[in-house]
């Protein structure tokens, strides 16, 4: 049996203790959400950490998510998922991320994920252009940002 030297087993417990303080959480994409609004992400608005991850699951077909151009934090990859597809993204840059369903963006289907503290790019993503409906489901997501 071979014995691992203590820089590999400072390593090993290292990535361990990483790994296990990530979460996972899931966002449901759905037609019609549990409060009565129509398309809709379930929830629409998540607090996480770095290093965690989130699952968007197309509860109801034809829903996809992507970034809102100018709704990330600096640094950060965009990320678009497939029509009726799960997408799974990690989110390891502190900020706020904005996303969407575009087949439906225009009847307000968006949602916001905080990551971290206080996060730098809140003010510039308030600025991204988004559509009549978007910004009014986006307006109360942006306060909880502020506010969370």
């Amino acid at each position: 049996m071979k014995k691992l030297s203590a820089p590999a087993i400072s390593a090993a417990a290292l990535l361990l203790a990483c790994s296990a303080h990530a979460a996972e959480f899931e966002v449901a994409m759905k037609n019609k959400s549990s409060d009565g609004q129509v398309m809709a992400f379930e929830p629409a608005f998540l607090h996480i950490q770095p290093g965690d991850v989130v699952r968007f699951v197309p509860t109801d077909k034809g829903h996809d998510v992507e970034t809102i151009p100018g709704m990330l934090p600096d640094g950060a990859a965009p990320f678009k998922g497939e029509l009726s597809q799960e997408v799974k993204v990690e989110f390891k840059t502190p900020g706020v991320y904005g996303f969407r369903c575009l087949p439906h963006f225009g009847m307000g289907m968006v949602g916001l994920i905080k990551v971290g503290d206080a996060p730098a790019n809140l003010e510039a993503a308030k600025q991204a252009k988004l559509m009549s409906q978007a910004a009014k489901r986006m307006a109360p997501l942006f306060e909880k940002a502020a506010a969370d």
